[in-house]
């Protein structure tokens, strides 16, 4: 999973791009009566696909969007969120796309997951009760849990060399796995593009949701207008039409944002946007959140702190509610 991209100065040395350079390569000439030019988008592990293609893009690439790619699996996407190691997630991926050569969810024999895990004890047991060491993606993840050599080398940031190809980056306000990615390889490509081919949309959806359904609500969540129909109508399909088809112009901004709350399409030539001033947010009495600073200042009302000096820590699992809270000050104190 997430082969590194390969190492120009070899000659035969293949990556994922490799693949789409030669799988383009053969539609031109296999494919009759296309005009010449290709695009390419995917979702997920298939945005992530998408950027790949645009390492080394061939010639013939002229519209890509990546939508939802990861950018750093260890740092903000997937399977660990800031470093924190996505437990659940990363196991039943791991069994669900390597058990076989179809995809095959691990079947539970529980409803309640949580107790499920509870009673699994450490996950040294996985590969002792489940695994048996035949999981590769899974051994990745208790080999390395560390941001050592191996996620650094799969962090799509450092391959963002140029902008050749314009990309429309897709991103939803609520994606619970890939948030951090299209973001995160918006803002690198922005600092090199010249010629005006970096874009990003972002929308009320959560991983993947604007390509299903309409898009109207999400939950109990109304927004107002069919925002997933809208961006494939609107906006994807002209995204396309115009680069490889010579249809008129989308006349896109460089971000197109959907505000919630007002439930309007905003349009920006930046991101931040330039008339943006940040704003200072703070923790209230009652557990209330206001823009207006009180009157003794202690940064978080609740945080967990441990001392410099501290060894060790206690979590309980069995009961996530037992939590224990340190007030900046009294730590600070002793």
């Amino acid at each position: 999973m997430l082969r590194p991209v390969r190492d120009p100065r070899d000659s035969k040395a293949i990556d994922e791009g490799t693949d789409t350079y030669d799988t383009i390569d053969w539609l031109l000439k296999n494919v009759p009566g296309n005009n010449g030019r290709a695009g390419i988008t995917g979702i997920s592990y298939g945005g992530w696909l998408t950027m790949m293609a645009l390492v080394e893009p061939h010639p013939a690439l002229k519209a890509a969007s990546e939508q939802a790619s990861p950018a750093d699996m260890y740092l903000g996407d997937d399977f660990h969120h800031n470093g924190a190691f996505r437990l659940s997630y990363g196991f039943e991926y791991a069994s669900m796309m390597e058990t076989g050569k179809e995809n095959t969810p691990f079947r539970f024999d529980k409803y309640d997951t949580f107790e499920w895990y509870l009673r699994l004890g450490p996950l040294s047991e996985v590969n002792k009760r489940y695994f048996d060491g035949q999981r590769p993606t899974w051994n990745n993840f208790t080999k390395h849990p560390d941001y050592d050599d191996f996620w650094q080398k799969q962090a799509v940031p450092q391959y963002v060399r140029n902008v050749s190809v314009p990309n429309l980056n897709v991103s939803g306000w609520f994606d619970q796995e890939d948030f951090y990615g299209p973001w995160k390889i918006y803002r690198t490509a922005e600092k090199i593009d010249k010629e005006n081919h970096n874009y990003i949309v972002v929308g009320p959806w959560n991983h993947g949701g604007w390509a299903r359904g309409e898009g109207h609500t999400l939950g109990k969540i109304d927004f107002g207008s069919d925002t997933a129909k809208y961006f494939r109508e609107k906006v994807q399909a002209p995204w396309f039409a115009y680069w490889l088809k010579d249809r008129p112009s989308p006349n896109l901004p460089e971000v197109l944002a959907f505000q919630t709350g007002s439930n309007e399409w905003r349009r920006y030539d930046a991101w931040p946007p330039r008339e943006a001033t940040p704003r200072m947010l703070y923790f209230r009495e009652k557990g209330r959140l206001s823009f207006d600073a009180p009157d003794s200042m202690v940064p978080m009302r609740r945080m967990l702190f441990l001392r410099p000096e501290a060894s060790s820590s206690v979590s309980q699992p069995a009961d996530p509610r037992d939590v224990r809270f340190y007030r900046l000050d009294d730590v600070v104190s002793g």
